[in-house]
């Protein structure tokens, strides 16, 4: 049994992207249609706030102290001291299309996807640390959550509207990804998978948006634990904290009626739990 409990009352419209910085021990993540990014302390409760102007898609620490952020077109480094933004990559993308969620490989690569308005038209890209951007993947419509395993040889991507999860062989050397297959498909179940991380056992915990829930699955694809989170707009998840043994899961409120947000009063906020298994340590930009 899981004790799921409620670290940050944020009321999120579109709470996204956890992600934990080792450095400053903190947990920094998104509100995409406030176009904030935040950073939580979990030792202090504490909760930073930068408005960047825009949509931001998802946030990740940089080597240098900045926070790279993806907003709608382009990767920016954000400076906590000053707020200022320092564009890293213009990436040229559909009209009405955005960037969306994203995470960087072992060598601090940043793969970046898009959400496109029709079906099949979003990608995947990279960004390297010189500024220079290469599109690596087509034919996805939301690309959400991404991860590796833990030996590096196998890449997650979510697509979040064809409700699965796609795993590739990855080339750490060239930086590329092949082998497109399907690890998990939720078709016929609630919710869509969304944000998503990945333990030291090579377990993939994955957000069900619309499923109040986070799910694992097993390095083969069967599911071994469903945890539900007191909020139906599961986003993202995180290892963070002491050892990389807690799991960090953000949460939406958009789109509930009055009536869903008083049977779910804590939605839109930031929820924590034990899972049982650490997870692995990110790296960050650059």
């Amino acid at each position: 049994m899981h004790d799921v409990e409620r670290v940050l009352r944020a009321r999120a419209r579109l709470g996204e992207g956890p992600v934990w910085d080792a450095a400053t021990e903190t947990l920094p993540w998104i509100d995409i249609l406030d176009h904030r990014v935040h950073r939580f302390d979990p030792a202090t409760g504490g909760n930073e706030t930068w408005d960047v102007g825009e949509v931001a898609g998802c946030v990740w620490p940089a080597r240098d102290g900045r926070l790279l952020v993806a907003l709608r077109t382009r990767v920016a480094l954000l400076d906590p001291a000053t707020g200022a933004l320092e564009t890293v990559a213009e990436i040229d993308l559909g009209r009405g299309d955005r960037l969306n969620d994203g995470a960087c490989d072992a060598r601090g690569r940043f793969w970046i996807g898009t959400i496109s308005k029709e079906e099949g038209g979003a990608a995947l890209w990279r960004v390297d640390a010189d500024g220079s951007a290469r599109r690596m993947e087509t034919g996805l419509t939301v690309s959400n959550g991404v991860g590796w395993s833990p030996d590096g040889g196998t890449m997650y991507l979510t697509d979040s509207p064809a409700q699965a999860i796609h795993a590739y062989d990855f080339d750490a050397d060239a930086g590329t990804i092949s082998r497109r297959r399907t690890f998990v498909d939720v078709r016929g179940e609630e919710g869509f998978p969304d944000g998503l991380a990945v333990d030291a056992e090579g377990g993939v915990w994955s957000a069900r948006f619309a499923g109040g829930c986070v799910v694992r699955y097993a390095p083969d694809g069967r599911e071994t634990h469903r945890v539900p989170i007191p909020a139906p707009r599961s986003t993202s998840c995180a290892f963070g904290g002491v050892g990389l043994r807690d799991l960090y899961v953000s949460t939406a409120s958009v789109g509930l009626s009055e009536e869903e947000i008083q049977d779910a009063f804590d939605s839109g906020d930031l929820f924590r739990f034990r899972p049982g298994v650490p997870g692995l340590a990110i790296t960050p930009f650059g």
